[in-house]
């Protein structure tokens, strides 16, 4: 039985990581041929949206 449930844990943890891969790199081949001119669109706006804003947290490196 103990065998049994260490296959399927096994079994689960494969298909759920190749899952999370395929869709990573799926997403990244979207977005490189099929992202257009706006494929920095949302990336843009937030960056100007936070332009001026204090940095919170972390360790000032000045």
């Amino acid at each position: 039985m103990g065998g049994y449930i260490l296959d399927l844990v096994i079994v689960a943890l494969i298909i759920i990581g190749l899952t999370a891969t395929i869709g990573v790199l799926t997403n990244g081949i979207g977005n490189r041929f099929f992202g257009g001119k706006k494929r920095t669109e949302f990336v843009d706006l937030s960056n100007k949206m936070q332009v001026g804003w204090k940095t919170v947290g972390g360790n000032k490196k000045d």
